[in-house]
């Protein structure tokens, strides 16, 4: 069985590909009764949009959205909340060699495997355009948790680390760079990268404040479990630390302790420390929730690599069409999406369970 929905109780369904008419999400579980319009959902999906810079793909999609259902006279009304998202910029003659012969690195043989013919067509429904369904989705979910600021940044690109955390550089330049002078080096690497016919990957860093203390479950819903799971749903990412994540494997237990304090007011303690990522036995600390997300290299390049055909013959191929030379570089917004797709379903969790 596929399986294409994602949550338990703020639930949501993506459907679509590449190259079709488009793609779209059903939302289902939203509470009732709040402001929700296609002004709420734009914003979101303009940071994701392709084609804003020569950096990314120049795929020019607008990326309108429009709410089909679930939403009267402005207001949530506690069913269904369908929105939809035209595919308006398709070049599927691009992609006639790829009908023949596997990418490798992309997902063309293992949908071949599974299903026994795919849509070739810009990856079909492995192609990172099915993300902004999630981002559209992303949007109403920070529509449940307003009490909580989500923020994420590309930390790194092709092995080259932002040094310096400026929150308000993040959105000066196309790479969502907190560091100015890594967003000047960044520039030649994938003018570099794409030039040559290759691609880079690059880490996204995403913080979550404002969380409260005991969202999450023990065991099979952790609220770190349900990021990992989220974030290792997105397209292209291979791997994931919740907050110190590997690092933390490196350290004593005196070092990696997050040592408490009594706070002023005595109702929740002071940290000292984050190491665990605002999170500890799966249930939210009232810290900052801190993840971090590894996205490899565009598997679509110019660059000629050895594969097979459908036939299993020996070939070679090189991918045409318009793609992004670092597919994290838009890996930002959809981070913060589907962080605020699992906030909000913790939240409506915790309420259901604890009042």
């Amino acid at each position: 069985m596929s399986w294409n929905s994602f949550g338990r109780v703020f639930r949501f369904t993506t459907w679509g590909e590449s190259h079709g008419p488009a793609i779209g999400a059903v939302i289902d579980g939203c509470p009732p009764g709040l402001s929700l319009s296609e002004a709420d959902i734009q914003p979101w999906l303009d940071k994701r949009r392709p084609g804003q810079s020569r950096f990314t793909t120049q795929r020019q999609e607008p990326d309108q959205v429009r709410i089909l259902s679930g939403v009267f006279e402005g207001r949530t009304t506690g069913t269904p909340i369908s929105l939809v998202i035209d595919n308006v910029d398709q070049r599927s003659k691009d992609y006639s060699e790829v009908a023949q012969a596997y990418r490798p690195g992309h997902a063309d043989y293992a949908y071949d495997a599974k299903y026994g013919f795919r849509d070739y067509r810009g990856g079909g429904r492995s192609s990172a355009r099915e993300t902004a369904a999630r981002v559209a989705a992303g949007a109403v979910a920070r529509l449940v948790i307003p009490e909580v600021s989500i923020r994420a940044w590309v930390s790194e690109v092709g092995g080259d680390a932002a040094e310096a955390l400026d929150a308000a550089e993040i959105d000066r330049n196309p790479f969502f760079c907190p560091d100015a002078a890594a967003a000047e080096r960044w520039e030649k690497l994938i003018d570099n990268a794409r030039k040559a016919g290759s691609s880079l990957g690059a880490i996204v860093t995403c913080e979550a404040n404002g969380v409260p203390a005991g969202w999450g479950a023990p065991l099979y819903a952790k609220l770190d479990s349900e990021l990992a799971a989220a974030a290792m749903s997105i397209n292209a990412v291979k791997g994931v630390e919740i907050g110190d994540g590997f690092a933390a494997a490196r350290l004593r237990g005196e070092e990696n302790a997050d040592r408490m304090r009594p706070s002023e007011n005595r109702d929740s303690p002071h940290f000292l420390s984050n190491h665990a990522g605002g999170i500890a036995g799966g249930i939210s600390t009232g810290q900052p929730v801190r993840l971090r997300v590894a996205f490899k290299p565009t598997s679509s390049i110019l660059t000629p690599v050895e594969t097979i055909t459908r036939s299993g013959e020996t070939a070679e191929i090189a991918t045409k069409g318009r793609h992004d030379p670092c597919v994290g570089i838009r890996g930002a917004p959809v981070v913060e999406a589907m962080m605020a797709l699992v906030l909000a379903d913790q939240k409506l969790l915790h309420r259901a369970q604890c009042g």
